[in-house]
């Protein structure tokens, strides 16, 4: 058996004369989708797999083909003959393009057997001197092909190689995602030992030293381990003693570490490479010369050794000295590791000679957590989920750790300056202290760039999966947006559309509880039966106090929240909106610490709640619609009628019109008594009632896991503190799905409510966010009550005709619309929560809106 190792992301390319067996090779090691034929693509481009015309076409086709693989992350396998430089360096050039590593596969077979294969294949006649023409440059290609840029060359000489091979695919260096943590994530040390101990001690570590009372490792208690972000030398006072110590957590399993700029500069030197013996380097020879050679040899071998970067936590979290754009993340090529060691540089240097660094992390849109140094900064500063940790020790600032996936930032002073920078160190007064935890990075709206949000989107969900947003929904909800939408600072979340129950089979009722409790018996014992109140869905985002607006969300002076509603817009002027704000906090003075974290109280409340009447977000719909309707029909039926009756009275055979009319006219009245059950008069906050059912989110976290009878007992609370008439509650009741007692009970509720009247109830699963055996669980059902329905319908759908059509309504698109929207914004409160950076939240807001929304052609 001879094993081939491949990595696990790279492009193979098969080489290999016609006849040598390279397509029964790849077909049992490689997947059907991972190998790509030079002569199925001419297959694809000119009907023929043996046409020569076509093979520069086919070629540009497996390239392109190959290409997409290769970005999308999977391994490709080429086969082709390859044994032409050209082919074989346009394939390399292809493999650095998109950065994975090339690997050849030879398969060196002799000349006959390649003939005699040949002669036997009836749907080819392949020439003996073209076979002996690839075989000669096969020979002469061999000794070459490392030189080519083919990072790992296999050549299986004769079948019996071939057919021993065993393919061993294996994980990049850099690809660490098994590991999950925690670790304590430490910035530039230079050479700064004693300052490195002192970190290492506040963080928790037990430190070891050897017989001369130098530190050889150190080990958390709680199976933490440290991890380095490179430059451990140069500069400092003890760069050996750092070097002594990393080494000997990394060999312990104590620590891992990446390499910086002044490691691979080390290297160079100790190998005897003609580098600037400079920026501290000096003073790290000059330590080493008084090691043994073993010490030096050991140096290298670490700091050689050490992998460009590392992706941990299944991908959440990447490590490189100076940083790494997402397109490189668990990438191998040498720009990714220029990139991981010097950062994004144009080239140039400024006037203390020092690199022009573009600056990458301000662009950056990845969904991994970025840990970097490099680049000395006063105070570490998130910015788009990354952080420089290099806060400048050995120029007199702090040496800074991040504890992960805590976030919590850990840093020590530098107990002097040793070393004069280059560039003037500006030393923060107010760096955080021990223990703090730095802001998320606070960005101003012009911050979210357009791009994040227009064409077809991609958006992944914890909950869903990926939830495609079209390009035309995108430019639609964009337009809502930019023109009628809160700050998105403020925009947090949008609610999901509620998917409305399976129609009734029969009678006069569209919609009917039994439907709505059938679609959740086989997943969920019980369900909670809550009253629809007859207004709007509404968001209220709710301060403690205008400092926490302000610090927190960026408000502006005398701003406490936000109310909106499902589209982003504010229900209210500043005035109202504030008045309204005072009635909830003033009501949730003793919610703020039942949901606060670790004992202190929460800073601000995100509710779910009904904001009534509805007039007063849609007065003119209401108007300009409902009414107009209402007032037209109301206004000719009766006339109508009037003049059938005399036609009837006089004879005439309208009978079957003048039941019709009557019965239209009835509608009318029934359909004006409808809608204005949903208006009436307000005055400031006189006569606006709000309904709150769920907490979404607290600065303490997410409640969707919370049971909803745990939310409505909090609403109560609310509603039972307020003294203002504005907060009102929610009725509920709770269905056992299995007791078909229970079930009529629900029914009969649902009775009550919609004969005095009432909306109807939305059902909901008693746990809140349930999966069940097909995947996510509807959050709720909404049944609405007959008369209700005309609003929707029209005043005539009751008529026996209209019923039967509707009774045929695909309600697939509404339902899948539901969940998507409800994972979306889910995803966008633990984002929020995970303190994800401003515009991955907006990402998914943006996205429900854009589901929302209608179709608009991006061109315009």
């Amino acid at each position: 058996m001879t094993t081939l190792t491949v990595p696990a992301l790279s492009l193979v390319v098969l080489v290999g004369v016609s006849g040598s067996g390279k397509s029964t090779f790849a077909a049992q090691h490689f997947g059907p989708f991972e190998t790509l034929s030079s002569d199925f693509c001419r297959g694809l481009v000119s009907n023929d797999v043996t046409s020569q015309d076509a093979t520069a076409a086919a070629f540009d086709v497996l390239h392109h083909i190959a290409g997409k693989r290769l970005d999308a992350g999977l391994l490709t396998v080429v086969d082709a003959t390859n044994v032409q430089p050209a082919a074989r360096k346009a394939l390399v050039a292809l493999a650095r393009a998109h950065d994975v590593l090339p690997v050849a596969i030879v398969l060196d077979v002799p000349e006959q057997v390649c003939l005699d294969r040949n002669a036997a294949r009836a749907d080819r006649s392949l020439p003996a001197h073209v076979v002996r023409r690839q075989r000669d440059q096969l020979r002469r290609s061999l000794r070459g092909l490392s030189r080519e840029g083919f990072r790992t060359v296999h050549v299986l000489r004769g079948t019996d190689e071939v057919d021993a091979a065993v393919i061993d695919r294996q994980p990049l260096r850099s690809d660490r995602r098994d590991e999950r943590g925690p670790f304590d994530v430490v910035g530039d040390v230079h050479g700064c030992r004693s300052e490195l101990e002192t970190l290492l001690g506040t963080l928790g570590y037990l430190i070891t030293r050897d017989a001369e009372g130098r530190p050889v490792d150190a080990v958390h208690p709680e199976g933490r381990r440290a991890l380095f972000v490179g430059d451990l030398v140069d500069r400092g006072p003890d760069s050996v003693g750092v070097l002594r110590l990393v080494m000997g957590m990394v060999a312990g399993g104590h620590a891992l570490a990446v390499p910086g700029n002044h490691e691979h500069k080390l290297v160079r030197a100790l190998d005897g490479r003609n580098v600037q013996v400079s920026h501290g380097l000096e003073t790290t020879l000059a330590e080493l010369a008084q090691e043994t050679d073993e010490f030096r040899a050991a140096v290298r071998e670490f700091c050689d050794g050490l992998v460009a970067h590392l992706v941990l936590d299944d991908g959440r979290l990447v490590v490189a000295h100076a940083g790494l754009k997402e397109e490189f993340h668990n990438r191998a090529s040498g720009r990714v590791r220029a990139f991981a060691l010097y950062g994004d540089t144009t080239g140039e240097t400024d006037e203390f000679g020092l690199p022009v660094r573009l600056p990458w992390a301000d662009d950056y849109r990845g969904r991994a957590m970025v840990l970097y140094g490099h680049t000395p900064t006063p105070t570490a500063t998130w910015v788009n989920n990354t952080m420089c940790l290099d806060t400048g020790c050995v120029f007199g600032g702090h040496l800074s750790a991040l504890r992960y996936p805590e976030k919590e930032l850990v840093q020590v002073p530098a107990e002097r300056v040793w070393y004069e920078p280059a560039r003037p160190f500006p030393t923060a007064d107010d760096a955080p202290t021990t223990g703090a935890t730095p802001d998320v990075a606070r960005r101003d709206p012009d911050v979210l760039d357009v791009a994040d949000v227009l064409g077809k989107r991609v958006v992944e969900t914890g909950l869903h999966g990926r939830v495609t947003i079209a390009e035309e929904n995108a430019a639609g909800a964009l337009e809502v947006m930019s023109r009628f939408a809160l700050d998105p600072r403020w925009l947090l979340y949008l609610p999901p559309t509620m998917s409305p129950c399976a129609t009734a089979p029969d009678g006069d009722l569209l919609e009917h509880p039994d439907q709505a409790f059938d679609a959740y018996r086989d997943d969920v014992e019980a369900v909670v039966c809550e009253e629809k109140h007859m207004g709007s869905r509404a968001v209220v985002l709710v301060c403690r106090d205008a400092d926490v607006a302000a610090a927190r969300f960026g408000m502006p002076a005398g701003t406490t929240g936000a109310v909106h509603t499902r589209t982003g817009r504010p229900f209210f002027d500043a005035a109202r909106t504030e008045a309204l704000l005072d009635v909830v906090r003033t009501a949730a003075a003793d919610v703020w610490g039942r949901v606060g974290r670790d004992g202190a109280p929460a800073d601000w409340l995100l509710l779910d709640c009904e904001l009534m009447p509805w007039s007063v977000k849609a007065e003119d719909l209401l108007r300009h619609q409902y009414a107009a309707v209402g007032a037209a029909a109301r206004t000719a039926l009766p006339a109508a009628t009037a003049a059938l009756d005399a036609a009837s009275a006089a004879g005439l055979p309208v009978d079957e019109l003048l039941a019709r009319t009557r019965s239209r006219s009835a509608n009318a009245d029934a359909f004006a008594a409808a809608y204005r059950r949903y208006v009436w008069p307000t005055d400031g906050l006189d006569g606006v009632r709000l309904a709150p059912f769920q907490l979404l989110a607290t600065d303490a976290g997410t409640y969707e896991t919370r049971d909803h009878l745990w939310h409505l007992d909090l609403a109560d609370a609310l509603v039972a503190a307020d003294r203002s008439g504005v907060l009102a509650t929610t009725r509920r009741l709770v269905v056992d799905l299995t007791d078909p007692a229970s079930r009529a009970a629900g029914v009969a509720w649902w009775h009550d409510l919609t004969s005095a009247g009432g909306e109807g109830m939305v059902v909901k699963p008693l746990a809140n966010l349930v999966r069940g055996r097909k995947g996510l669980l509807q959050p709720g059902i909404k049944v609405r009550g007959r008369e209700y329905l005309r609003i929707i319908y029209g005043p005539d759908y009751t008529e026996p005709q209209h019923l039967t059509r509707l009774r045929s309504r695909h309600l697939g698109r509404k339902r899948s619309l539901a969940l998507r929207e409800y994972a979306l914004g889910l995803e966008a409160l633990a984002r929020l929560s995970a303190g994800e950076p401003l515009w991955r939240v907006h990402e998914a807001v943006f996205a429900v809106l854009a589901l929302e929304s209608e179709a608009v052609d991006p061109r315009l």
